[in-house]
């Protein structure tokens, strides 16, 4: 009888052995590696005082992406009722569990990288990477080869050990009384840990996220299911600031337009609801030229007056001979959000940029496009491949005429992973501009700096190193100031120097880490306007990335009908301003010193920032209805605008 039972009991979960196996593998590895990141961020973890609940509740989230591989074969099971497919069945469910296993173990074994660079688990920047295979193998080779060959060599092992542990699975046909039992059962368990809750809506990471400290919380998930998440977030993109919450059009605008520097606007347009008329507060007989240097990752983290370490002497002594920004602040933490931020004067959003999605790819204002109207010759200075990030499809679309980049830098003395070094691009630039000035062509060219990136590449001889070894940010870092600062020099002695505006201005800080919720402190950056008209100063008001192009238009002489929201800081640079930070799926409205954090739960909290210390402090106090709607509506407004393509390049003011 017991021997019986047992032969039934095995013919009843014969068909779901290697499925089983799979699961046991995965929590195992998933876990060790859970147990690994968790214990390397000791500190951090320790501070949350939820240690045991953190892995809890991550065999939880185990479970829910393994729940997700096992529901294909799950789902195909009735095929084995006929007999001649039960076996193809069997070699397909075995192979799709190895391809799976081998897809887990490499994307957690390439997490501490990532973790190192961006300090949250790998995420939707992990996705925009791989479409730039050149870039990144290169990265990967020169500044993370012996990582990258560990991650692969042990991938290699532990597959070799998986395919040992499944192994090819017996053929046992099943039993029809048994199989249409125990089927309904598997499929109910596989969909119950998909779900992973009885709530009304199905878990997400947002359940998970049961910390004040965003990587704490990220390492609660595991990087594939994180991954897959952020595929599944890009079909939703153009809509996903409602995960703060929603508003109506009409209360969104008359929040988000509720700022003192706007009343002065007249908003009147029926079809295009921020489209206003600036006038130039500094009129003149002729416009100047406009060159713009957008730094790569040079943040406040390395700027010594702005609390960093010290690194850019070069912008020190130049900071003195133009208009200093004390508190500027970046939108988001990629090179794609400051651009959308300095050149389309655009806020942010929890989607991609603008610079990528497909509604902004034609008549969305720019700078470049306003210029562009003025009669300017509008240029593109890269020392990469324009086409990374989109940038040339969105440039060349936007009002930008001339595309500069590393095919058009034959003489460059060195190329590196991202392209010709800051020094080359840089003298290409001096070329470009002495040309248009020759022919007395107005001008507007935005260079990009690349040399501070990883793998940190740039010429010998060039500065004394910050430190050894010679590629590190600090010395990447340095060289970049001191290119940067050899060709404001050359400016200053050229002919176009006194007819030019220059912005320089970073793109985001290095690296963003930190505790906090938003890390407010890696979202400092140095700005500073020079020109041969200008006249030194300081702007001590919290000040966004945002607010630059409406002040530089002024700065400029150019009066133009536009829907940028920024403030123009010729106006008034005294009285109270404003930041907008976008970090993964936080928002923050940053008002001198207190934040309001939106969460993706449609929750919102305050937060105070000490500037000094650094240090942000979560505050007990509910956020007002006021102030929530408020903050949201700042983040609603550009998903509106985006959305319903009211962010246009040509238009006339009523």
């Amino acid at each position: 009888m017991s021997f019986a039972f047992r032969l039934q009991w095995h013919k009843f979960f014969a068909p779901y052995r290697i499925l089983g196996k799979f699961l046991w593998l995965g929590l195992i590895l998933l876990s060790a590696s859970r147990m690994f990141l968790l214990l390397w961020q000791s500190e951090r973890v320790q501070a949350t005082g939820q240690f045991g609940w953190l892995l809890l509740q991550g065999i939880r989230a185990d479970l829910m992406l393994l729940g997700l591989v096992l529901s294909i074969p799950v789902l195909l099971m009735p095929i084995v009722r006929v007999r001649q497919l039960h076996p193809l069945w069997l070699h397909f469910s075995y192979f799709w569990c190895l391809s799976m296993l081998c897809l887990i173990i490499f994307i957690e074994l390439s997490t501490p990288a990532f973790i190192a660079q961006y300090d949250i688990r790998p995420n939707r920047l992990y996705l925009e990477y791989l479409k730039y295979p050149k870039e990144v193998v290169a990265t990967l080779w020169y500044g993370f080869r012996w990582s990258l060959l560990t991650a692969l060599t042990m991938t290699a092992v532990l597959i070799f050990t998986a395919t040992r542990v499944l192994q090819p699975p017996v053929k046992i046909p099943p039993q029809p009384l048994l199989f249409w039992l125990s089927w309904p059962l598997m499929l109910l368990l596989v969909f119950a840990a998909i779900r992973s809750t009885t709530a009304h809506r199905p878990a997400n990471p947002a359940t998970f996220a049961i910390t004040a400290d965003v990587l704490v919380n990220s390492l609660v998930l595991n990087s594939p299911y994180s991954v897959l998440y952020a595929l599944y977030s890009l079909r939703h993109e153009a809509r996903s600031s409602d995960i703060y919450g929603k508003m109506e059009p009409a209360a969104m605008l008359k929040a988000a337009l509720d700022w003192p520097w706007l009343q002065s606007y007249q908003f009147t347009h029926t079809t295009y609801p921020t489209l206003h008329q600036q006038h130039a507060v500094l009129p003149r007989r002729k416009p100047l030229n406009l060159v713009i240097i957008l730094q790569e990752s040079m943040g406040a983290t390395f700027v010594k007056s702005l609390g960093g370490i010290g690194v850019t002497p070069e912008l020190e002594l130049l900071k003195s001979q133009g208009i200093w920004f004390e508190q500027l602040y970046a939108t988001g933490t990629r090179s794609v959000r400051g651009i959308e931020a300095v050149v389309a004067g655009f806020m942010p959003t929890p989607a991609q940029s603008v610079v990528k999605l497909s509604n902004s790819q034609q008549n969305f204002a720019t700078i470049a496009g306003i210029l562009q109207q003025q009669g300017y010759h509008t240029q593109f200075v890269y020392g990469g491949e324009a086409h990374f990030d989109n940038m040339r499809g969105f440039f060349s679309g936007n009002g930008f005429s001339q595309m500069v980049d590393q095919n058009r830098m034959p003489n460059a003395r060195f190329i590196g992973s991202w392209g010709a070094s800051d020094e080359d691009v840089f003298a290409t630039a001096q070329q470009q501009l002495l040309q248009l000035h020759q022919q007395q062509q107005p001008f507007f060219s935005l260079i990009f700096t690349s040399s501070n990136h990883e793998p940190f590449e740039f010429p010998d001889g060039k500065i004394k190193l910050h430190e050894q070894p010679k590629n590190t940010v600090n010395n990447a870092v340095k060289y970049a100031d001191w290119a940067m600062a050899n060709f404001i020099h050359q400016a200053q002695q050229s002919t176009y120097w006194q007819d030019t505006l220059f912005l320089i201005v970073a793109d985001h800080d290095n690296r963003v880490y930190g505790s906090n919720l938003v890390p407010v402190e890696k979202f400092q950056i140095p700005g500073l306007i020079l020109g041969g008209s200008v006249k030194p100063g300081v702007i001590s008001t919290l000040s966004s990335q945002i607010d630059l192009a409406p002040t530089l238009l002024s700065m400029l002489g150019v009066s133009a009908c536009h829907p940028m929201l920024g403030r123009d800081l010729t106006l008034d640079s005294s009285s109270p301003g404003r930041a907008l930070l976008q970090f993964d799926n936080y928002f923050a409205l940053m008002e001198q010193h207190q934040l309001t954090i939106l969460k993706p739960d449609q929750t919102a909290v305050l937060a105070h920032y000490d500037q000094k210390l650094k240090q942000l402090t979560l505050s007990t106090q509910p956020v007002s209805p006021a102030q929530y709607q408020k903050a949201l509506a700042q983040v609603q407004l550009p998903s509106y605008l985006y959305r319903e393509r009211k962010y246009p390049a040509k238009a006339q003011c009523n």
